[in-house]
């Protein structure tokens, strides 16, 4: 029995193991993957003494609960939630030691929609082709968590940092994404891409690791008939025959035959993985922040 691992107790609604993902592989039809907030990935790694590109656990909703077989340090972060080892509160956002056979609860989101769990040494799952990550369309790296699941750990490197803060950015009330138009705009009429720019649209509760849907006014066509299937990227706004927008993430596909009216400036990406179901979206033209 391998000592430094830990038993998934409770898997929650999805939780999968992230770290930066696997990118330049689209030319083989393979996504990028990895979390989709990359920043909160990031920090708890470096609350927890990992490098930043250690794997993650990535939480969706309701979180999960976990087993370590030996002493380890913890760090939660990303969504706002509740942390409790043997049922008692420790922080969210620090450095936390969980002793062996204690058990770790991540609570649900409070704020936001995914929480990040880091542990010192990293998930140290088998990488497919030079990433541990989870990636849901492909099938690639490790299936979602399942309840008794176990998971090995690595090694711990340097030990966490103490730190009095951390800059941790609230989910967002509203989420703005700077886009620019193109490649296929031009598809669209001048009405629609006025609606596309100007008006709100809401986050719908279809979003996944793939994309965010959203709901709102359609846009309309300018062009009938197919397009070609071609290169997709991510951060790509698809629009598909119902004219909802739809903004590709991490496990998004690499070619697409619908129409693609803008692209989302990469650093916006991060603030969709927490907007819950609901939340306002407004597309702004790359250059106007639309913030104060």
């Amino acid at each position: 029995m391998n000592p430094r691992a830990l038993t998934v107790v409770r898997a929650g609604a999805l939780t999968t193991v992230q770290d930066p993902g696997r990118a330049g592989h689209a030319h083989l039809g393979v996504p990028r993957s990895g979390a989709l907030d990359p920043y909160a990935s990031r920090l708890v790694n470096r609350l927890a003494g990992n490098p930043e590109d250690a794997a993650v656990l990535e939480t969706t909703l309701d979180g999960c609960a976990l087993r370590p077989r030996c002493d380890v340090t913890v760090a939660v972060g990303g969504a706002p939630c509740p942390v409790r080892v043997d049922g008692r509160p420790v922080a969210w956002g620090a450095a936390v030691r969980v002793p062996a056979g204690r058990l770790l609860e991540v609570g649900a989101a409070v704020r936001g929609l995914r929480s990040y769990v880091a542990f010192a040494g990293g998930i140290a799952v088998a990488p497919v082709l030079g990433s541990r990550s989870t990636d849901l369309l492909s099938g690639l790296g490790p299936a979602p968590l399942a309840d008794g699941a176990v998971l090995p750990l690595g090694r711990p490197g340097a030990p966490a940092p103490p730190v009095d803060t951390v800059p941790w950015s609230a989910p967002p009330g509203e989420l703005v994404l700077r886009v620019r138009l193109g490649p296929r705009h031009d598809w669209f009429t001048g009405a629609s891409l006025r609606t596309f720019t100007t008006r709100a649209y809401r986050v719908s509760p279809r979003s996944n690791r793939i994309g965010l849907r959203t709901e709102g006014p359609p846009l309309r066509r300018a062009v009938a008939g197919e397009l070609p299937s071609e290169g997709m990227v991510l951060g790509a706004v698809q629009v598909p025959p119902d004219g909802l927008p739809v903004v590709f993430l991490a496990d998004h596909p690499t070619t697409g035959g619908y129409p693609v009216v803008a692209v989302v400036r990469e650093a916006d990406l991060a603030a969709a993985a927490q907007a819950v179901p609901g939340t306002p979206v407004r597309f702004v033209p790359a250059g106007r922040s639309g913030r104060p």
